[in-house]
């Protein structure tokens, strides 16, 4: 078999991917109830969050970059060879060029004592919360938000 019969279900598995890594899920899409918890800000500590959000686009943008860049190249066999080298070369340069991009960004690590007495700690963008003001957290895992109760 040559390389060429792989050329289209590797195109499209590249396409799936990229696709894939494109999509987001918003709060307001999570189907059923979520769980709301009240308590009080025991301590807030600056922190740097990562940002992996988008880990692993730039491989996949620069895969099917270079696979484009390698069809234009020769024809045959050389065409085929140039698509996978275009492939893997443009995999690793969208990998590096991310992660260039992906500095921390500032963040807070907030421990409140809900009423039952339980310690939660949320780590969330920046915000106006203060110790000893009462709150809410929403979400539960990395969805896990604290807002001011009213």
């Amino acid at each position: 078999m040559s390389l060429r019969t792989f050329a289209g279900p590797a195109l499209a598995v590249l396409f799936t991917l990229l696709l894939s890594a494109c999509q987001t899920t918003t709060p307001g899409s999570m189907q059923g109830a979520v769980e709301v918890r009240s308590g009080v800000i025991e301590q807030i500590t600056d922190v740097q969050i990562s940002n992996t959000k988008t880990r692993g686009l730039g491989a996949v943008v620069g895969g099917a970059l270079g696979l484009g860049v390698g069809s234009l190249i020769g024809g045959g066999t050389g065409r085929d060879v140039a698509m996978v080298l275009g492939t893997i070369g443009g995999a690793v340069t969208g990998n590096a060029v991310q992660r260039r991009n992906q500095e921390p960004i500032p963040g807070q690590d907030i421990i409140v004592r809900l009423t039952n007495g339980v310690l939660v700690s949320v780590t969330q963008e920046p915000t106006n919360l203060r110790v000893g003001q009462k709150v809410f957290i929403q979400g539960q895992g990395e969805d896990a938000r604290v807002t001011p109760a009213k």
